[in-house]
């Protein structure tokens, strides 16, 4: 378990908050002007509020960072008796949303993020001002998502994991010790800044999975892809053209291969043609550890130029 004072050497700063709202001690990081719009920064797997790190201090002078971390992930505390599918994790969203009444909201979302982030947006449009998407799929409801999704599940290496632990039982036992195998599990899923390891970042990331109890959250977002669990949140015809009306951003590491571009960015491209998308050559699943400062710069003008 993370603690909640834990800055991993001073590289997260900021001071933790928690709310009950959704049922359990969640926490979120929350920086800037607090009558500023909304940046709700989401992430995926097995990556907490940290992946973050780099963006919230470029973001906070003129905005309201929200950094929260998913059931069973970072600071957030990991209930034994919850089940942790996707549509958990929208409802989770939904309630600090609505405790916290943010609104003129920016998704900013990484990995299974998306799903979750854009679920929020199909239950409250209203809400939501921008979508990002950073190596964050957009699943809303396209026709061949489905197509999409089986052919990435087919070329990717940590898919391929999954559909085969799940049928052999070891998803869980390998899960279930994530803190001893944290750097294979994030390798496999794709960061090409080798630099990055430290002891820092290997504690930052791993030392929240110190147990089997610890790793319900990670367990759940593989398991539910083996056994068909997740349910995307399909929007209302309203919500539909509400969200399509939005301004948006794509940023994309190409050498991601658990989500890989030639699969996802038509699904991006499919709710927002007019939005641009950024290619990052070089740049891994972990887009937001291979460049954050570039990210950081495109967000900030994305921001700027929609004001």
């Amino acid at each position: 378990m993370t603690r909640p004072d834990d800055t991993f050497n001073g590289s997260f700063p900021f001071a933790p908050h928690f709310t009950d709202a959704p049922g359990f001690q969640m926490h979120y990081v929350d920086e800037g002007p607090r009558e500023a719009d909304v940046v709700l920064c989401l992430h995926g797997e097995p990556t907490w509020g940290y992946l973050f790190r780099h963006l919230v201090p470029v973001l906070s002078g003129a905005h309201r960072v929200i950094v929260p971390d998913h059931m069973g992930f970072g600071k957030s505390a990991t209930p034994q008796h919850r089940s942790y599918w996707l549509q958990d994790h929208i409802d989770n969203l939904e309630r600090l949303v609505l405790a916290l009444d943010l609104r003129n909201i920016t998704l900013v979302m990484h990995d299974f993020g998306g799903p979750v982030g854009m679920g929020l947006a199909a239950r409250h449009p209203g809400r939501i001002l921008r979508v990002v998407s950073a190596n964050g799929p957009v699943p809303f409801g396209q026709a061949d998502l489905f197509e999409r999704l089986t052919a990435n599940a087919g070329a990717s290496p940590w898919f391929q994991w999954i559909a085969k632990a799940g049928q052999d039982g070891s998803l869980e036992p390998v899960l279930g010790q994530l803190g001893f195998n944290i750097l294979s599990t994030l390798k496999l899923n794709g960061f090409e800044n080798h630099a990055l390891i430290t002891d820092t970042w290997l504690s930052a990331y791993g030392s929240r999975f110190a147990n089997p109890a610890d790793c319900l959250g990670v367990i759940g977002w593989a398991k539910g892809f083996a056994t068909g669990m997740h349910r995307f949140e399909t929007p209302g015809a309203a919500a539909g053209l509400a969200i399509r009306a939005k301004p948006a951003l794509a940023i994309w590491g190409t050498a991601d291969r658990t989500l890989q571009a030639e699969h996802f960015l038509p699904l991006f491209s499919e709710l927002f043609p007019a939005a641009p998308i950024h290619r990052l050559t070089g740049v891994g699943h972990y887009c937001l550890e291979d460049a954050p400062d570039e990210i950081a710069a495109l967000i900030l003008q994305f921001l700027r130029q929609t004001g």
